[in-house]
């Protein structure tokens, strides 16, 4: 069985498919503001024309190819493609105004190469541990790792107080907080507005954030920094891997477990896992890190691709997606009618090995396809930023519009791009905004419903019941100990 599944994966019109869903996905990706989850929900009407083979190999090309995507704008223009890509921003954008471009994308597709061979071996190898793991997180534990977080905005503050970006992540929490309270119904902070009912939705704030802001930053400036044509070495030396294979089996680890825990998603996994390889380099490492390195690439990009194997664990043994891109594969599944659950081996004979497998070739083709997009990607961005820049404001005008289909939508990326140009200028960090958006309406749901649970137990039972609630909570507290007494230090 495994072997006809090897076959039929290779065969050519698989690998085809695969190629093209891959190709789709990073282009997709590589568009600033657009999202993994954007491109998995418009593209599913494609796999629905053809067979359940070719249509789960589709899907599971777009979803490689596009959470890698989201790296090139963030490295050429200071975009980021998906909202996992800004960790990668952060280091990849400053390596680029030092020519470095071409190299610091290949660290980043050999990063997400890596990533993605993490999450497919632990994937096959340990199911049942990390279910396991995934299964005692409930809404007390998903509470306190939302926490976490936001917690760790303080350490993406520039300069030596990370009080910015903790306001910074305050604020994002405040505008995560807008709508309809998802307990009781209640409407908070809409101002008798019924647009504001439903909420507001990350993707407009971070294309505001990050994409017009840059556009407000770049076009007044007379002599705007360029991006170098000559782009160089991609492939980077081995002796590069080599030196953060520590840092890389590290997040790999953090991006399969978080996204075994459904809910947590690739956003979590990459700015945890920048957050903890920060923390862990080496004392002349850290300098280099907010001024562009590779290490820091390194963390976000093996963990938010490893993401992508953890979260098909829960997705495949429990029907319970991962995250909203692990939905989408759960969606076209269900369109060939694959129900996916504990007795999916029984029903389904051989599927979840056809899956291993084109995971597998999705990486290959990823890496392959990732190097041959790397110089023409840098010598569209490289254009003078005068041109660049309008041909950018009309793509996050149409990403924010498509996000439900309406100019409210639109307005927001307007004033989140005013807000975060305002911001910057008084050097507020943006990158915990965008998290504590992403994070807010967790938090919320899983504090309220833990309230209610806890409403009759003392706090001894639920120090007992919970552990690895427990764990959390110091681990935030010396998260807020560490952002102050450190930068002190």
């Amino acid at each position: 069985m495994l072997i006809e599944n090897i076959l039929l994966a290779l065969s050519p019109y698989m690998l085809f498919i695969c190629l093209l869903g891959v190709t789709l996905g990073i282009l997709w990706g590589a568009m600033p503001g657009l999202s993994t989850t954007m491109a998995m929900a418009l593209l599913i009407g494609l796999s629905a024309t053809m067979d359940q083979y070719p249509a789960i190999m589709f899907m599971l090309g777009v979803y490689t190819g596009s959470v890698f995507g989201g790296a090139i704008s963030a490295v050429l223009i200071n975009i980021p493609g998906t909202p996992d890509a800004v960790p990668t921003m952060i280091e990849g954008h400053p390596l680029a105004l030092r020519g470095e471009g071409g190299l610091a994308l290949g660290t980043a597709i050999a990063a997400s190469f890596i990533g993605n061979w993490v999450g497919i071996i632990l994937l096959i190898v340990f199911i049942p541990v990390i279910l396991l793991l995934a299964l005692e997180f409930r809404s007390w534990e998903m509470f306190l790792l939302a926490m976490w977080g936001i917690a760790i905005c303080g350490s993406m503050a520039s300069g030596s107080s990370p009080l910015k970006g903790w306001i910074s992540g305050w604020v994002g929490l405040l505008i995560a907080f807008v709508g309809l309270d998802s307990i009781h119904g209640v409407p908070r902070y809409t101002f008798g507005s019924l647009i504001l009912e439903d909420g507001i939705s990350y993707v407009p704030i971070l294309i505001g954030l990050f994409g017009l802001t840059e556009v407000l930053k770049v076009l007044p400036q007379t002599s705007p920094a360029a991006i170098p044509t000559a782009v160089g070495r991609v492939v980077p030396p081995f002796r590069t891997i080599r030196k953060y294979a520590r840092s890389a089996v590290r997040s790999g680890l953090i991006g399969t477990i978080i996204g075994a825990i459904p809910g947590a998603g690739a956003n979590v996994a990459s700015f945890l896992s920048y957050d903890i390889g920060r923390r862990r380099a080496s004392p002349e490492e850290q300098k280099k890190w907010g001024k562009g390195s590779y290490e820091g690439i390194v963390c976000a990009e093996v963990a938010n691709n490893a993401n992508v194997g953890g979260s098909m664990l829960p997705t495949l043994t429990l029907g319970i997606p991962g995250n909203a891109a692990a939905a989408a594969i759960l969606a076209a599944l269900e369109l060939k009618n694959v129900v996916v659950g504990p007795s999916i081996q029984i029903e389904h004979p051989g599927l979840i090995y056809f899956i291993y497998i084109a995971l597998i070739v999705a990486n290959f083709l990823m890496y392959g396809m990732a190097i041959a997009l790397v110089k023409p990607c840098v010598k569209l961005f490289a254009l003078p930023r005068t041109v660049l820049m309008p041909l950018i404001l009309p793509l996050c005008v149409i990403g924010a519009f498509a996000v439900n289909l309406n100019f409210f939508d639109v307005y927001i990326m307007l004033a989140a791009g005013l807000v975060g140009y305002l911001l910057r200028r008084f050097g507020f960090p943006l990158a915990p905004m965008v998290l504590a958006v992403i994070l807010g309406p967790l938090a919320d749901e899983n504090l309220r419903r833990s309230l209610l649970i806890f409403e009759d137990e003392s706090w001894w039972s639920i120090i007992v019941d919970h552990p690895i609630g427990t764990v959390l909570v110091f681990v935030v507290l010396f998260t807020f100990y560490d952002g102050i007494f450190r930068r002190k230090g």
